[in-house]
C-alpha cells in the first residue's frame, strides 16, 4: 500500500519545466531524503503533495485517511502567538471534551437524587472517559511540556511571540509543533536550517523512533545519512532513486556518472554520425552520371567502424541468418474498387534493407501486414523460408504487457539474443539506446508513448528474429534513440523492410526501395546495395 503516489507527474511555471514525466511511491515507514540543485523542483513536489500546486499533466494520489505533517524552512507558525499557545491549539478536541466532562462533574455534585437525569450524565461521561482515552488527552500538558523541554525551550521562549525568536528557535518552535501532531507522514522542508548540533542530534535521534514515513529536503549530507533509507534526485525535470542513505548514494552516482560519460560518447558518435550523413548526400549529389542511393551506398562501405558499431556488431555476432528468407510472387491486394498493388514480385536476401515509399493510402502498410499473415492476399504467394523468425515492431508496441518490467520485456522474449549474448554486450546496448538501471525497473504501464515505442524497438532489435518489419518507426522515438535504431539496422545481418516517410533516416539505412506510386499497379523497385 502505497501511501503517497505521483504517476507522471509534469509541471511547469510560466515557460519553466520543472518536472517532466516524474514517477514516485512512498511506502509505510519510508525515509526518502530528496535532493537537487537549487530551483530544481524539490519544494514543488512537497506542494503538489500537499495540494497546494496543481501538475499539468499526471495524477498524485495520497492514501485516504493519512495525517500529514509539514514543516517549511519558511516558518508557517502565527508570528504574533507564543509557542506554548500555538501548541495547545492543537488540543482543541481534547479541551472540548475536558469542558464538557468539568460541566458533568458539576451537575453531578449539584444533583444528589437518583434520577433519570443522573443516569444520563453518567452515560456521558464514561463516554468521554473513551473520548479522553483514544485522544491520550488525560496527559496532553505534560506532552506539551515534555516537547519543549526536549527542543531547550525555557521559560523565556515559551511566552516570547514566535516573530520575536531567532531563525533556529522558529525552526525548533515548527519542529515541536509536528511532534506533537503525530503524523503518518512527515514533509519536511530543510528542517536543519538554523538548528545547532544539539538541535539537529535530537531530530536524529526523534527520527530512531518514528513509526511514519517520511520525504526530507535537505542538503544536510550527515543528517542524510543518518536518516533516510533512499534518496531521489531531482535532475533535468526527473527523478532518479537511489537505494540506501546519502553514503550509498554517492557510491551508486559514480557508477551512474560513468554510465552517463559513456552513453555521452555514444551519443557524440551519433551525432558524429548524422554529420556524416548530410556531408555524404552532399558529395554523392555532385556526381550526377551516377544514383545517389548508389553513391551513397558506396561511402558507406567505406567508413571505419567505430565503437558504437562494435557494441552493435557483438550484440549480432551470433545471430545466423539464410541468404534467402522470402519469395513473393504475384502478390495483389485492393480494398474495394481501390486497388493498393497488383503482380507484386520481389525475394527479401540476407542484409536487405528494403525502405517502402509512397504517399498515403497506397498500400505500404497493408503490404506489411500480408508479409506478417495479419491480412490475405487477394492473390499471389508469401513464402518464408523454413525457420527464418519474423518480428513487427508494430504489433509489439501494440501488444506490450502494462504489468510487465521494461527489464523484462526487453530480456525475455523466446529467442532473445539478451539470452545468448555477454551481458556486458546486452548493458552496453541498453545504455547506448537509453535505458538506465531506474528506466528498467519500471512498470510498462507507467511509461509515456515514446518511452514505450524504446521498449518495443529495443524488443525487435534483440529479438534474434531474421527479419524485422517495420511502419513508421521514426514517428515516436527521440532523435538519440532513432540514431541508435540506425546504426543497429546497418548492422543486423537479416533483412529488414521497413514502411518510412523519413527522408533522412531511408537515405542513412536503405540498401533497397520498394516504391509505390498512387496507382496500385505502379509499383517500381531500385536496388542500390553495393555487390
Amino acid at each position: 500500500m502505497s501511501l503517497i503516489r505521483l504517476n507522471d507527474v509534469s509541471i511547469r511555471f510560466e515557460n519553466t519545466q520543472i518536472l517532466r514525466e516524474a514517477f514516485f511511491r512512498l511506502e509505510p515507514k519510508d525515509r526518502v531524503g530528496l535532493i537537487g540543485k537549487n530551483g530544481s523542483g524539490k519544494s514543488t513536489i512537497l506542494k503538489l503533495i500537499l495540494e497546494q500546486v496543481s501538475p499539468d499533466t499526471g495524477t498524485i494520489t495520497l492514501e485516504p485517511g493519512v495525517k500529514i505533517g509539514y514543516f517549511s524552512q519558511f516558518s508557517e507558525l502565527n508570528g504574533q502567538s507564543t509557542i506554548t499557545e500555538v501548541l495547545d491549539a492543537l488540543f482543541v478536541e481534547v479541551k472540548a471534551v475536558e469542558a464538557e466532562l468539568a460541566a458533568i462533574d458539576v451537575a453531578i455534585a449539584a444533583d444528589s437524587s437518583a434520577s433519570a437525569a443522573l443516569d444520563t450524565l453518567i452515560h456521558r461521561q464514561s463516554e468521554l472517559f473513551e473520548d479522553m482515552d483514544r485522544l491520550d488527552g488525560w496527559d496532553y500538558k505534560r506532552h506539551i511540556d515534555t516537547a519543549l523541554s526536549t527542543l531547550g525551550f525555557n521559560e523565556a521562549h515559551r511566552v516570547c511571540a514566535i516573530d520575536d525568536l531567532s531563525g533556529g528557535w522558529r525552526n525548533r518552535a515548527a519542529l515541536a509543533k509536528i511532534v506533537l501532531e503525530a503524523p503518518d507522514i512527515l514533509l519536511l522542508d530543510e528542517p536543519t536550517n538554523f538548528l545547532d548540533v544539539a538541535g539537529v542530534e535530537w531530530l536524529e535521534a526523534w527520527f530512531r523512533d518514528f513509526k511514519g514515513a517520511a520525504i526530507v529536503v535537505s542538503h544536510d549530507r550527515k543528517f542524510l545519512d543518518a536518516v533516510v533509507t533512499r534518496i531521489i534526485e531531482v535532475e533535468n525535470f526527473h527523478l532518479h532513486e537511489y537505494p540506501g542513505n546519502f553514503g550509498e548514494y554517492i557510491v551508486q552516482k559514480q557508477f551512474r556518472l560513468k554510465t552517463l560519460e559513456a552513453q555521452f560518447v555514444h551519443e557524440s558518435e551519433l551525432l558524429a554520425f548524422e554529420a556524416e550523413g548530410i556531408a555524404d548526400r552532399r558529395e554523392a549529389a555532385k556526381a550526377e552520371s551516377r544514383q545517389l542511393g548508389n553513391q551513397l551506398a558506396h561511402i558507406k562501405k567505406s567508413r571505419t567502424p567505430r565503437p558504437v558499431d562494435t557494441i552493435i556488431t557483438d550484440i549480432y555476432g551470433g545471430l545466423h541468418v539464410k541468404d534467402v528468407l522470402c519469395r513473393v510472387e504475384g502478390l495483389a491486394k485492393s480494398y474495394g474498387d481501390k486497388l493498393l498493388f497488383e503482380d507484386l514480385t520481389f525475394e527479401v536476401r540476407r542484409g536487405n534493407r528494403i525502405v517502402v515509399l509512397g504517399p498515403n493510402g497506397s498500400g505500404k502498410t497493408s503490404l506489411l501486414r500480408v508479409l506478417t499473415g495479419e491480412e490475405k492476399a487477394d492473390a499471389g504467394d508469401v513464402a518464408w523460408a523454413s525457420g527464418a523468425a519474423v518480428v513487427s515492431y508494430n504489433q509489439v508496441l501494440d501488444e506490450l504487457d502494462e504489468a510487465d518490467t521494461v527489464s523484462h520485456a526487453v530480456n525475455a522474449m523466446p529467442g532473445s539474443l539478451a539470452l545468448t549474448s555477454t551481458r556486458k554486450s546486452v548493458n552496453r546496448f541498453l545504455t547506448m539506446f537509453q535505458f538506465s538501471e531506474a528506466d528498467l525497473k519500471q512498470k510498462i504501464g507507467n511509461l509515456s508513448g515514446g518511452q514505450r515505442a524504446r521498449v518495443a524497438m529495443a524488443q525487435c532489435l534483440l529479438s534474434g528474429a531474421s527479419v524485422l518489419l517495420l511502419d513508421e518507426p521514426t514517428n515516436h522515438l527521440d532523435m538519440s534513440s532513432t540514431q541508435v535504431m540506425e546504426r543497429a539496422l546497418v548492422h543486423f545481418p537479416g533483412a529488414v523492410i521497413v514502411v518510412s516517410h523519413d527522408r533522412f533516416f531511408s537515405d542513412k539505412i536503405a540498401n533497397r526501395y520498394l516504391v509505390f506510386g498512387a496507382d496500385g499497379a505502379d509499383v517500381g523497385e531500385i536496388d542500390v546495395r553495393v555487390a
